[in-house]
């Protein structure tokens, strides 16, 4: 029996007030029209996991890029602008499958299509059901990679983007005056990443590319817009907890055991397949690792970890003897030169 949710009203006719409210948070770039926002999922020939937002209050796509600190700080505090829509339903289009949204009006959808799924992007839409039969549907994507040996997870903050995770206030300072065209990644990271997604791939396949970050989901376009301007590989971006206005001066500051999580479901999404692990010593990243090697070693290929935070170097040296006894080539490396040249000697790259 089909689900709906009773206290969304059906659309309302537009008042003058309702006119005016409209215009201003347009003014703002910002909307009060229900949304359904789906991120890139990711699965299989016989799986796929799709994930989005409803949100009642959101911001509107950023159409400009500008060298100003004013216009930038703005366009930042509008992505915390957002007013999550708990407990109502959302169906996969063209399926009988829905979900309920979390408190935090999050949804994730299992989807087992009938016929196995061919490799590629494939477009996706999912709908808000109300009690009036009123849909409103938000559109996606989703990945299903094709058959290589390798599989590449990497964290997003002070692994190949610039952002001072360790100290709040620097972070804080680039994040709200810096823009997605303005910031920039690390030395050659960039030509590690290209080169990590055609290892030992045939001709026209690329290895598959996970972004797993403590980062909110308020930052999912910034971040998205960054990686496409700075040419980094295509791929699916699983972030964290979404954060009201009141919370942005914690951003970065997730549950850090929600991305050990995160990382399980992939590796089981793709049993058969190998993982080079990406990340940095600036906050979690050596000690999830190292735990994903102790419950998936057979997995793990090799392990890349960026030296950011000297105070955390010691720990993350024990962590590393840990992954190598586990039998797990690490590079733990400075510059993205010397893990490329890591990689070469490994056989990763010719």
């Amino acid at each position: 029996m089909e689900t709906v949710n009773k206290h969304l009203p059906i659309k309302p006719k537009t008042t003058r007030k309702d006119s005016w409210k409209k215009r201003i948070l347009a003014w703002f770039r910002l909307t009060n029209d229900l949304v359904v926002r789906v991120y890139r999922g990711y699965g299989n020939a016989r799986k796929v996991t799709i994930q989005g937002h409803v949100l009642r209050l959101s911001p509107l796509p950023r159409r400009k890029y500008r060298k100003n600190m004013l216009v930038n700080l703005l366009a930042v505090i509008r992505l915390f602008f957002v007013r999550p829509v708990a407990n109502v339903t959302v169906r996969l289009k063209g399926t009988a499958l829905q979900t309920i949204t979390d408190a935090d009006g999050f949804f994730r959808i299992e989807w087992v299509p009938q016929e196995p799924l061919p490799a590629g992007w494939h477009t996706v839409t999912v709908e808000l059901i109300t009690a009036h039969r009123w849909i409103t549907e938000g559109e996606g994507r989703f990945y299903i990679p094709p058959q290589t040996r390798y599989g590449c997870i990497s964290d997003i903050d002070d692994t190949f983007l610039i952002s001072h995770s360790s100290t709040i206030a620097k972070r804080l300072l680039v994040l709200l005056t810096e823009n997605a065209h303005s910031r920039e990644p690390f030395d050659d990271v960039v030509d590690h990443y290209q080169l990590l997604a055609h290892a030992c791939t045939a001709d026209g396949q690329t290895n598959p590319f996970f972004f797993v970050s403590s980062s909110e989901w308020n930052l999912y376009d910034y971040i998205l817009e960054f990686s496409e301007t700075n040419h980094l590989p295509d791929g699916v971006y699983l972030l964290s907890q979404l954060k009201r206005l009141r919370q942005l001066w914690k951003t970065g500051k997730n549950k850090h055991f929600t991305k050990m999580d995160r990382i399980a479901r992939i590796l089981h999404m793709y049993p058969e397949r190998q993982f080079i692990l990406l990340g940095d010593d600036s906050q979690e990243d050596p000690s999830i690792y190292a735990s994903v090697i102790a419950h998936y070693p057979n997995q793990i290929r090799s392990v890349y970890l960026r030296q950011i935070n000297v105070r955390n170097q010691e720990r993350t040296k024990t962590l590393i003897g840990q992954m190598e006894k586990a039998g797990v080539s690490v590079c733990y490396f400075r510059h993205s030169a010397r893990a490329i040249e890591h990689s070469q000697h490994i056989g990763l790259l010719p």
